[in-house]
């Protein structure tokens, strides 16, 4: 486990005014500031939004409300903006909370609709692949131009004896229906997908059942909780600042439990970063969700990813009869740098970002975790104060010399973690022992392609030399990785069937 926080969530301007997190996070994503409990609601003023639920969920507390799918309640129109509602359940007649991302409005738009699903096409066919689903299980999406949808269909491949999924763009008639193929036209997507589940007619298969959203996470409504509400089951892993657990709160909701050693740092300063940390919201983030910090050990609860870290994962994999191939891990790094986009946007510099402190999900999916001393910046640069411990193989030289840590450090480790998934984990600069590295790199050093488990990709190599640009303007952005790597994806699949 690698550093976990830093202190400082306001930060001097030139003019000697603070930032506050909350306005500047605000500016460079609106929809990710921190969004507590609805005010109580005031009848008559409101309008009134009638919502159907995506899922189950059981009633945490006892101020919240128990639904089950397909559950219809009326909440007030002007609270959208807080992560739990105050909502009404129409049938049972009771009143509670209920967490705002389980529900959507209740119409008859395409994005209220079971199959509908918020999905690139790399996500989406992960999604249809999962253990569970059938040949015949669907979804709709938006294409990657965002102007056209398109019909993702689990299929089933006899020679290679492997699922697979295909895709078909929904091209639309003058008069505003769709059709995938100029036989069969349609008014609307509802009467396209009812005719595709009677008859495949030109589909790899009929429409058999919808694919199941992934359940998102359900944020706390209050960052502090009570230290006896969580219960520590297994221990999963060991770090330099702590342990981590498998853990439960409130009797109901799977958690990571990270333990702070003692003296680590100071509590004050835990507690501002950590409302920092809270607001912070991607879907290739690991999620804060809690922290327990009235009395040591500091507990800091986030959402639970099954498979472990990164670096365990790949080592594990390599010897596996299904070892991942070179397309898979280009997707690992592309996903990577989704979630350091967010951050850079952010202005916020991770400082320990290795396969170590990126964790595996259940549905094999990877998200950034221990954001160890990330700090909101106002600069592109912060600069690190007294001694701090660093992993040297994986800090750009400014860093390490001279404690100069920006988004451009985060991307020269991002580097050496492209390093570590093209190797299945392997120890970054095998042939140089610690602050050796450093002194090597200075004189112009930088890690050869590597030539085995796996062919490493041109491509994928220069990549890795330009995040290692001595100059850390002339590195490329996450933006740009993102890009580079979903681009890559995208490339080298096949086009839409028609």
């Amino acid at each position: 486990m690698g550093s976990l926080f830093g202190k400082c969530c306001e930060r001097p301007t030139d003019t000697g005014k603070t930032i506050d997190l909350t306005d500047s996070l605000a500016m460079s994503n609106p929809d990710q500031t921190e969004r507590g409990l609805p005010p109580v609601p005031l009848n008559g003023i409101c309008d009134i939004l009638i919502v159907r639920a995506l899922y189950d969920f059981d009633a945490i507390t006892d101020e919240d409300l128990s639904f089950k799918k397909g559950d219809r309640m009326k909440v007030e129109d002007d609270l959208q903006s807080n992560d739990w509602w105050v909502a009404y359940h129409l049938v049972k007649k009771i009143s509670g909370y209920i967490p705002s991302n389980y529900v959507t409005k209740d119409d008859n738009s395409i994005q209220a609709q079971d199959w509908w699903h918020d999905l690139e096409r790399k996500d989406a066919e992960i999604q249809l692949l999962l253990p569970g689903n059938i040949t015949g299980t669907y979804l709709v999406r938006l294409a990657s131009d965002r102007k056209s949808y398109v019909l993702s269909v689990r299929d089933y491949d006899e020679k290679l004896h492997l699922p697979m999924v295909k895709h078909y763009r929904l091209r639309t008639i003058d008069n505003g229906g769709y059709y995938i193929t100029p036989k069969h036209l349609f008014s609307d997507l509802f009467e396209l997908l009812d005719h595709y589940r009677s008859f495949s007619e030109g589909l790899c298969q009929r429409l058999i059942r919808v694919c199941p959203k992934e359940r998102p996470v359900v944020h706390f409504r209050e960052l502090e909780i009570n230290r006896e509400a969580v219960v520590l089951i297994k221990k999963l892993d060991s770090g330099c600042f702590g342990d981590v657990y498998l853990g439960k709160w409130n009797n109901s909701v799977n958690v990571a439990i990270k333990t702070l050693k003692a003296g680590t740092m100071s509590c004050d300063d835990f507690v501002e970063e950590a409302r920092t940390m809270h607001m912070l919201r991607h879907r290739r983030l690991v999620q804060l969700l809690a922290v327990c910090t009235r009395e040591e050990p500091i507990y800091i609860i986030t959402e639970l990813m099954d498979k472990g870290s990164l670096l365990n994962y790949l080592r594990d994999n390599k010897s596996s009869t299904d070892r991942l191939k070179v397309q898979d891990l280009i997707e690992i790094a592309a996903q990577v740098s989704d979630g350091m986009k967010y951050l850079e946007n952010c202005k916020y510099v991770h400082r320990d970002l290795r396969a170590a402190n990126i964790l595996v999900a259940a549905n094999k999916t990877v998200k950034v975790a221990d954001f160890g001393l990330a700090r909101l910046i106002k600069d592109e640069v912060y600069e690190g104060q007294g001694r701090v411990r660093f992993p040297v193989k994986w800090t750009a030289p400014e860093a390490a010399f001279q404690h100069r840590f920006s988004t451009k450090s985060d991307v020269w480790s991002y580097g050496v973690l492209l390093y570590e998934i093209i190797t299945f984990g392997r120890v970054p600069y095998p042939e140089y022992p610690g602050r050796t590295v450093l002194l090597n790199i200075e004189k112009g050093y930088r890690m050869p392609k590597p030539t085995e488990p796996v062919g490493c990709p041109d491509a994928y190599y220069e990549v890795m030399l330009q995040c290692w640009n001595k100059k850390p303007e002339m590195r490329p952005t996450f933006e740009y990785l993102f890009s580079y790597f979903n681009d890559f994806l995208v490339a080298s699949e096949h086009s839409y069937l028609e």
